[in-house]
């Protein structure tokens, strides 16, 4: 009898504890699905959409978008969209979690990625502080918008490679005048079909 009472506990427990393993995996599964469908992509490119971006960037990004997608891209265009979005992002830091959440990072040349972050973090982003629980009351500065001024071809120099490219102008305003950089000299070359950021002054 008290075999029988055994057995029926362990299936019990086994059953319970099988069932919550279960459970939590196709949990995990669903919530994984949900974080991709939070993202808009660009067919053939590495550019994110996320929900989290601000309007300003949305809607540039959809420009970009349209142009990358069409028959004939125009990478005048295409420079002067990837500048804007690569500043809206790097400045608007209101909407990050912590300073090494650093904006703009996907427009950047891969080779100087790593440089390019750590820069931003103990520079613009050194004071930032961590928002993981959302309570973080900081003033902290959120891009409204960014005009193209004067677009120019250029040629850029990276080792041994002599790339095309274009010289750009830009204004950025704020939603707030917090002190932040109001104006911005990007380069971006060319390398294959893509186009990347090599220089911000």
């Amino acid at each position: 009898m008290k075999r029988k009472i055994l057995l029926i506990i362990c299936i019990i427990l086994f059953v319970y504890f099988s069932g919550g393993i279960i459970y939590n995996f196709i949990r995990k599964e669903d919530s994984v699905v949900e974080k991709k469908e939070d993202y808009i992509t660009i067919k053939g490119y590495n550019y994110l959409l996320s929900e989290n971006d601000s309007d300003i960037y949305k809607e540039e990004f959809n420009k970009l978008k349209n142009n990358l997608e069409s028959e004939n891209i125009d990478y005048k265009e295409y420079a002067e969209s990837i500048s804007k979005l690569f500043l809206i992002d790097l400045y608007s830091l209101d909407n990050k979690k912590n300073k090494y959440d650093v904006g703009g990072v996907e427009f950047v040349y891969p080779e100087i990625v790593d440089n390019y972050k750590l820069n931003v973090e103990d520079t613009l982003y050194r004071y930032m502080i961590d928002n993981s629980s959302g309570k973080r009351e900081q003033d902290l500065p959120m891009v409204k918008n960014v005009i193209v001024k004067d677009t120019k071809d250029t040629k850029f120099k990276i080792k041994d490679n002599e790339l095309d490219g274009y010289k750009i102008t830009l204004d950025i305003e704020y939603e707030e005048d917090l002190g932040y950089d109001n104006k911005a000299e990007i380069i971006v070359v060319k390398e294959d079909k893509l186009l990347y950021i090599v220089e911000k002054n």
